[in-house]
């Protein structure tokens, strides 16, 4: 099945529309029927370089991942620093974030259509997705001191966790796991996006379902727990990616889905600590 992320769908590695490690049904000689057996790039143009050639020869390995995811945060941290900085909070500077924001949709569109990375694309997403969470931020802080300082700690938090988690193997990432996960994360982006309607049309008052209530932190965590959902997707797609010999650009493509799920996670932690302040 196709990689997908919160905000934006992309494409995940495989060339066929499937998922590295989803799209692959047992068959006779797999060891043991394991689905996760078959190569899943056997089929594209991954498979065509020689089997005798040196295993690391423009092949993705982990430290391009976090090279790349790293490049790819520093510059959403870069962007929302200086907006933080430059852009005082008021109604310029709101306008300003919104359109940053729709300009950061529009660049994570465009490579989730497009057939191979572009780091330019990437990165000018990374950017303007600062700026807009630079703006965002700042007006949490100015009514929640602190707020985004423990948004990032809980990002991490949640982070870490559902890495260590995934690792120690308490969460396995199967093609029933991610049919069930993808289907709650459709149901909750429907719901989320009649919710805005209604609100928008005021038809449902203090935001609705988003509301600064003990109902709008339940969203909140919920939404939290769909991005952790969406972190081993990520996690597994990039242990796919590696071990079957995914081309060195295809890290960019690492680096773009982790960014935007953190950035999923972020947003939402900090919703949710405000609400939380917000009942003390």
């Amino acid at each position: 099945m196709r990689s997908s992320n919160p905000v934006f769908s992309r494409r995940g590695f495989s060339r066929d529309n499937g998922y590295a490690g989803f799209n692959t049904a047992p068959q006779a000689g797999s060891a043991q029927g394991n689905p996760y057996a078959q190569n899943p790039y056997a089929q594209n143009p991954y498979a065509q370089a020689d089997v005798q050639a040196p295993a690391t020869t423009g092949r993705m390995t982990m430290d391009d991942v976090i090279v790349r995811s790293a490049l790819t945060l520093g510059t959403v941290a870069v962007g929302a620093v200086l907006a933080w900085a430059l852009l005082p909070v008021s109604g310029t500077s709101y306008g300003l974030a919104v359109g940053a924001a729709l300009v950061a949709f529009v660049l994570a569109m465009v490579q989730s259509f497009k057939r191979t990375a572009s780091p330019a694309l990437i990165l000018g997403y990374a950017a303007f997705e600062g700026v807009f969470l630079g703006v965002f931020s700042e007006m949490f802080n100015s009514r929640w001191s602190g707020a985004p300082f423990q948004a990032v700690l809980g990002t991490m938090a949640v982070s870490g966790a559902t890495l260590l988690v995934y690792k120690a193997g308490w969460i396995r990432v199967t093609a029933r796991y991610a049919r069930i996960g993808m289907a709650i994360a459709i149901a909750f982006m429907v719901v989320m996006a009649i919710n805005l309607l209604l609100v928008a049309f005021g038809v449902a008052d203090d935001g609705g379902l988003r509301s600064f209530g003990p109902l709008g932190a339940l969203v909140g965590i919920i939404a939290i727990v769909l991005g952790a959902f969406f972190l081993t997707l990520d996690f597994k797609q990039i242990e796919d990616g590696i071990a079957y010999g995914a081309p060195r650009s295809e890290s960019w493509l690492a680096a773009f889905g982790l960014t935007m799920t953190l950035v999923w996670i972020y947003v939402e932690m900090l919703r949710l600590v405000a609400i939380f302040s917000s009942n003390d």
